[in-house]
This record gives structure tokens, C-alpha cells and sequence, in this order.
């Protein structure tokens, strides 16, 4: 495999921020979050759910082809944002694209409700089983657009949407196609959801009078309690073969890599896995060159800690300028990476570093030339890209 530039010319998304980059950067450079408290089921929770103009707009997509009525939110946030970028990108069906889209949950929503109606009723749903397979998001969206490529799914936990980005650039790399289409989608907002999140202890209970406002406190190192707030979306990027006049941005390093498991959910205290993926994904770069971490951050107390050790390791005195979203958008789980790809590119195209209010930034950057994003998966499975606009 050569190590040959790989060009995002597009990316499209749909979150809390809205349905357009223009309205997530607009989104973005409001000091402000997009977190409420809904009622989920029987309980009240701060979550980062759709605004109502994106609801809008799943619903007419729906509404669109009888065969989409009974699909799960998972699927049909892949298709609305995988039509945004093909047409962003210029592409056709005709150019038999590769497609790689995942999710760590998948069809959350579906799977409880058919398992409710088991409980209550001794069978199963004839659409149970075909709506709640992880491979039916990637073949969907491959339905959608008409085309004849490869079409992957898979679920690597929160690091979900970045694994797409490194198969995306495999395959490319590897000479088995000349684009891909790679992203995650994530409709997590659901009780057994949330439940498993609280069960953990990570889920935030934070009071915004006691907390500035802010109920999930992602990169705050002086909380003293877990806020980690979950949010639904999806976001895909076009990939294509070497620097393209068109592209967004440049991806020109990518780094993986795993550690042993004390636990399910383990990281190590200084987050070895991120070390080991945030120096592959430099190479043979000087660490100094990198000008911004877009982090994981999910807001809990050990996860954020050990992802900056990590950094501080890797990039010694001399720290990038670090920023996470969640405090915003909240954690999409397999969606994370890809959103945080969005805010890179946004940076990149801009020239504005996005930090975070109720952190203090002490170095910012004069000019943003490469961003590095990071994204950890429950058992320490890492992956980290290093942008370009150059």
C-alpha cells in the first residue's frame, strides 16, 4: 500500500448543528450548546437531538419510496446526508463509488421495539431481522444512489466512523477503486440507550446553574463528575485518489492501533492506544507541524485525562491547540470521528480555531495548516487522521 494523498471533496452531515456546512459552522461559532432535556421513555435526560427542519427533511425522504417506511433513523440519516455529498462531490451512480458507512449501536430504535412487541406477543416481525442487521445501512444507501460498487458495514464501537475512513483509503490505496463514500450514522436517543450510558455511571447529571450552563463539560479538567451527553446524526465524506482541484481537504497521515483489556470499557491512564495512533498517523512530520487536536473528548472524568496525557507524550511542550464538539453536539458514538472530521475541514477552510467556552486556550493558532482528529472506541481501539489544506 503506498502512502499517497487521499482528497475529501465533499462532506455533508446531519446533527444538532443543522443540515449544511454552512449552517454548522454558523453553529459553531456561537458560544453556545445544543443540549436538552427530553423525556426518553420514562426518563428525563439531557440529550442532542435533530433540530425540527432536519426532522423535516427525513421525514420527506421517507415518504419518498414506500420500501423506506419501516427502515431505522440509522439508515435514513445515511441516505439524506450520502445524497448531500454525492451531489456535493459531482459523483453519479455510474461511477460504481465504494461505500463504507457504519454505526456502533445500528437500528436501535427498531430492535427495541420489535423485542417489546416479542416479549408481548411470543413472535417476531417480518421485518425484525432485515431492519435491524448492521449491513443495511451501507446497502441501502447503495440502493439509493444506483450504484454498483463495494458496499461495507461494520461497527467498531465509537471509532466506528474514522474505521470507514481507513478502509475507504485502503481500498483506494490498494487500487480496488478510485473513490469511496465513508462515514458512520448513529440514532442512539432511545431508554435501553440511555439506560446502558447511565449504568455505566458516564452519563451526565450535570445542572446547567451549577455548571455555567454547559451540562457536558467535555476537555473540562476541573469537573468532578462524568457528563458524557449522547446526540444522533450521521456524516459521510467523499474520498478520491491523490489531490483533486476540488478538495476540501487533504488527508495525509492515518494512524491506528489497540490496547490489552483490563475491562470492557478500559483505557489506560495515558491512553496508549491514542499515543501509538497519533504517532503513525505523523510519520515522519515533526510533531510541531501539527496546529490543532480535534479531540474525542467524550466529557467523562478518566477518558478526557488520559486522551490529553496521550497528547502531551506525543507532542511534548510544544501542545497543539486542542478542541472537542461534544460540549456542543453531544457524542454520536459511531458518528463522533466523522462530525469531528466536518469541524477540521471547517478550521482548515476558514482559518478559525473553534475552542471550547468554558476552557482556557492559551495558545491559539496563527494560521491552521494540518489538524489531526482523534476517535477511541470502548476497549481502547484508536484511530487518528492528520488533515491537510496544503
Amino acid at each position: 500500500m503506498t502512502n499517497e494523498p487521499i482528497s475529501i471533496t465533499a462532506i455533508a452531515s446531519v446533527s444538532a448543528l443543522g443540515l449544511s456546512l454552512q449552517e454548522a459552522w454558523d453553529n459553531y461559532k456561537l458560544q453556545q450548546h445544543f443540549l436538552q432535556e427530553k423525556q426518553i421513555g420514562d426518563t428525563l435526560a439531557w440529550v442532542a437531538g435533530l433540530p425540527e427542519h432536519a426532522k423535516a427533511a427525513i421525514e420527506k425522504l421517507e415518504a419518498s419510496d414506500s420500501k423506506y417506511s419501516n427502515l431505522d433513523d440509522t439508515v435514513l440519516f445515511a441516505l439524506l446526508v450520502s445524497r448531500m455529498a454525492m451531489d456535493q462531490a459531482g459523483w453519479t451512480g455510474q461511477d460504481n463509488f465504494g461505500i463504507n458507512i457504519g454505526s456502533s449501536r445500528g437500528a436501535t430504535a427498531l430492535f427495541e421495539k420489535y423485542h417489546r412487541e416479542f416479549l408481548e406477543e411470543n413472535q417476531s416481525s417480518t421485518y425484525a431481522s432485515p431492519t435491524t442487521t448492521l449491513g443495511n445501512i451501507s446497502s441501502w444507501v447503495a440502493h439509493d444512489l444506483q450504484t454498483q460498487g463495494p458496499e461495507i458495514s461494520h461497527s467498531i464501537t465509537c471509532s466506528t466512523g474514522l474505521h470507514s475512513v481507513l478502509n475507504g483509503i485502503a481500498w483506494i490505496r490498494g487500487g480496488m477503486a478510485n473513490k469511496f463514500l465513508v462515514g458512520g450514522s448513529e440514532a442512539p436517543l432511545t431508554p435501553f440507550t440511555i439506560a446502558q450510558m447511565r449504568a455505566l455511571k458516564i452519563y451526565s447529571k450535570m445542572d446547567p446553574t451549577e455548571s455555567q450552563g454547559f451540562p457536558c463539560r467535555a476537555l473540562d479538567p476541573h469537573k468532578k463528575q462524568n457528563t458524557m451527553v449522547l446526540g444522533e446524526g450521521a456524516s459521510v465524506a467523499c474520498l478520491e485518489k491523490g489531490i483533486t482541484d476540488n478538495a476540501l481537504a487533504i488527508i495525509t497521515g492515518i494512524g491506528y492501533a489497540t490496547e490489552p483489556l483490563e475491562h470492557n470499557i478500559s483505557i489506560s491512564t495515558d491512553a496508549i492506544c491514542f499515543q501509538r495512533s497519533m504517532k503513525m498517523a505523523l510519520g515522519d512530520l515533526a510533531a510541531e507541524e501539527v496546529d490543532v487536536v480535534v479531540m474525542h473528548a467524550p466529557g467523562t472524568i478518566k477518558g478526557d485525562r488520559a486522551e490529553v496525557l496521550a497528547i502531551e507524550k506525543i507532542f511534548g511542550e510544544r501542545l497543539p491547540a486542542l478542541t472537542t464538539n461534544k460540549w456542543k453536539l453531544g457524542h454520536t458514538f459511531g458518528t463522533s470521528g466523522m462530525l469531528s472530521v466536518e469541524l477540521a475541514v471547517l478550521m482548515l477552510q476558514y482559518q478559525e480555531f473553534i475552542g471550547v467556552p468554558f476552557v482556557s486556550h492559551e495558545t491559539l493558532p496563527k494560521k491552521i495548516r494540518k489538524v489531526m482528529v482523534n476517535a477511541v472506541g470502548f476497549g481502547g481501539n484508536a484511530v487518528s487522521i492528520l488533515l491537510s489544506r496544503e
